[in-house]
Parts: structure tokens; C-alpha cells; sequence
């Protein structure tokens, strides 16, 4: 008897434990007048991790350029839509290796699902990213097992810009591609 409800304790530590989810870092994104996005990331500490700036080309096209709190680059994204609305993005390091990719369809409902692969085809992960009436997004990452890792929220200020918060249920930051 004692074994057991020892063990019935366990369960309900663990089951506790892994419903916690913690504050892995911040976002926030803000616009110039030439449509160019410059993103600041920070760690749950405030201290900033890097930046991101994005353009776009005359296609429609995204390249990323991802950079450390030093701003070294530390690698580069580059996305493409197609006739469909798909959108693929290519992943690489600083010297323009592929270290993943990740492909993303919008449903009839405007979620976005994406399905994230490493350089040799494998699925590591996946996410869905929902909008609210009020423009706010909820995206909700899994691991290649649908697990559950994590989730970040996105909300628009008055001035077109985004903040994000990032929450982990491992108190890792693995789970956020850049």
C-alpha cells in the first residue's frame, strides 16, 4: 500500500511537472518604410541572443539574415511562396550549408501548419499557428512524435509592431529554429 500511493505521488509530480511551461525568450519585430523586418531576440533574462533582419525581393521572396548579440552571422533563411500559397524555407549555416528546412500550408481557417526537416529529409518537428479576431497569433510547436515543446504567442502594438513570447516545457530554447 505504501509503494503504491509513493507511486500514485510520483505520477502526480511528474504529470505536474511536465505541465509547466517556462518563459524561454522574447521577440519583437519592428518595420521600416522600405518593408525590411529587423527582429531583436532576447533569453528569459533580457539579455539580447541576436537579431534577424528580413527583405523581401520583387517575387515575393524573404531572405533572412540571422545574427549573434555580437552580430557575426550566424546563418541565413530564405523563403519562397508558391502559386498555391505554399511556402518553403531553406535554412543555412554561416558558410551556406543546409542544416534544415521547413514547409508551411494555410487551411481554409487561416491556420498555418508547418513541418520542420532536418538537411537529409527527416521531420523533426511540426507547428500550427492560429490568428484571433484581434490579429494576435498562437503557434504550438511538436516534436517529430507530436509531442508537445512548446508555444509562443504574437501580438501587433499600434505602430505595426510584433512582440513575441516564447514559452518551452523543457526550459530548453531548442525547440525556436533561430
Amino acid at each position: 500500500m505504501k509503494r503504491l500511493s509513493m507511486a500514485i505521488m510520483a505520477m502526480a509530480f511528474a504529470f505536474t511537472a511536465s505541465a509547466q511551461y517556462y518563459n524561454v525568450g522574447t521577440s519583437k519585430s519592428s518595420t521600416d518604410m522600405f518593408g525590411n523586418t529587423t527582429t531583436t531576440h532576447r533569453d528569459q533574462y533580457g539579455y539580447t541572443t541576436g537579431t534577424s533582419k528580413t527583405s523581401t525581393d520583387m517575387f515575393g521572396n524573404t531572405t533572412t539574415t540571422h545574427r549573434d548579440q555580437y552580430g557575426h552571422t550566424i546563418g541565413t533563411s530564405t523563403s519562397k511562396t508558391d502559386m498555391f500559397g505554399n511556402t518553403t524555407t531553406t535554412h543555412r549555416d554561416q558558410y551556406g550549408h543546409t542544416t534544415g528546412t521547413s514547409k508551411s500550408t494555410t487551411d481554409m481557417f487561416g491556420n498555418t501548419n508547418t513541418t520542420y526537416s532536418d538537411p537529409y529529409g527527416h521531420t523533426t518537428g511540426t507547428s500550427k499557428t492560429s490568428t484571433d479576431m484581434f490579429g494576435n497569433t498562437t503557434t504550438t510547436y511538436r516534436d517529430q512524435y507530436g509531442h508537445t515543446q512548446g508555444s509562443s504567442t504574437t501580438s501587433r502594438d499600434m505602430f505595426g509592431n510584433r512582440n513575441t513570447q516564447q514559452r518551452s516545457n523543457n526550459n530548453n530554447s531548442t525547440i525556436w529554429t533561430w
